[in-house]
């Protein structure tokens, strides 16, 4: 058997060569019961995975409730965490918590996953075969594995679903045409998604080592766009782009998600903001012209259900077209065209 197939091999990848890390935050003033009950239900269900608890890393992103519910979850895993001075948001807490497994020579593959509970433990064996195989049977050196939803919609709400489609897809038009540019092709051979675009907004994701080393240890790069842009809103666009662009090839693994989330900070977050953010760095990091960006939201507006929401859909959408344009210094001149007048 070849190793790229092998579960044993995986197995013994996972337990002893994979580090992962959680970030972990609990907003000052609410009520955080559910939210600590995931927590440590995610720790034990990923302590089981690896030989060594310390393979496991929660990073907690800021002073406050947190520190006090890691301390208590390493005494009893006997896993490790790290505390940052100040709440920096996502990126910042991977950064530091990557930072930390990095220090180890062992790990070959390191992962990140949420603290909701809703990147299952069980499944990172999947991520991990599959890196394997692009790695030792498709000639890959470096890789990153999404774990690829089922649907966007179900669990995370219609709303968010469609306008996580919408950055999604323009961020593979993204991708694409920078390859074009480079002349570095964009290999999806290990992709086979089941949609018309990957899940590059999955938390679940997967770096093998040097790709990991290059996401998370190199200078920022803001590109000119805010730092909420790139630390909280677009964590998961400058994650997936900044491994492909340091030679990562793309695999995707079909993961589980729970019907409905238990816990999301979504609510709390401006989202016409949030979703043009997705949009706005990777765009600045990839230096699209303005006019493809705009041609993009053109395809894109009009084949989303959030349209048929009339007029609070619509509305939503042309905000944030307006503020990707604007991002990325140009100007939303004219309305939207809807699409062809009949389907």
């Amino acid at each position: 058997m070849q190793e790229g197939y092998s579960f044993a091999g995986a197995i013994a990848q996972m337990r002893q060569h994979t580090g992962v890390v959680i970030p972990v935050y609990f907003p000052e003033g609410q009520d955080n019961d559910l939210a600590r009950e995931l927590l440590e239900d995610n720790v034990h269900a990923y302590v089981q995975q690896v030989d060594d608890p310390e393979s496991i890393c929660l990073s907690v992103d800021g002073e406050g409730p947190g520190r006090e519910v890691v301390e208590g979850l390493a005494r009893e895993y006997g896993v490790q965490f790290v505390v940052a001075a100040e709440n920096g948001g996502k990126l910042q807490a991977l950064r530091h918590g990557m930072e930390r497994l990095c220090a180890r020579d062992e790990f070959v593959y390191l992962a990140v996953v949420d603290m909701d509970g809703d990147h299952f433990a069980n499944e990172l064996l999947n991520l991990v075969r599959a890196g394997e195989h692009a790695r030792g049977s498709v000639g890959m050196e470096e890789v990153l594995v999404l774990g690829r939803r089922s649907s966007k919609q179900r669990p995370l709400g219609f709303l968010r679903g469609e306008l996580e489609e919408l950055a999604d897809r323009v961020l593979l038009d993204a991708l694409a045409y920078d390859a074009v540019v480079s002349g570095v092709p964009l290999r999806l051979e290990c992709v086979t998604a089941l949609e018309e675009y990957p899940d590059f907004h999955s938390g679940y994701k997967l770096f093998s080592r040097r790709t990991a080393e290059s996401v998370f240890l190199d200078e920022p790069k803001l590109c000119g766009a805010s730092p909420d842009a790139y630390y909280r809103h677009g964590v998961e666009a400058v994650m997936s782009v900044e491994a492909l662009k340091a030679g990562a090839h793309l695999v995707l693994v079909s993961r589980s998600a729970l019907n409905e989330q238990p816990v999301s900070s979504f609510g709390l977050l401006n989202r016409e903001r949030l979703v043009a953010d997705k949009m706005i760095w990777p765009c600045r990091r990839l230096a699209i012209p303005p006019h493809f960006v705009d041609q993009w939201l053109r395809n894109h507006i009009p084949r989303l259900l959030l349209n048929t929401l009339v007029p609070e859909g619509k509305e939503e959408l042309l905000q944030i077209r307006s503020m990707v344009l604007e991002g990325i210094g140009a100007t939303a001149a004219d309305d939207l065209s809807w699409g062809p007048l009949f389907i």
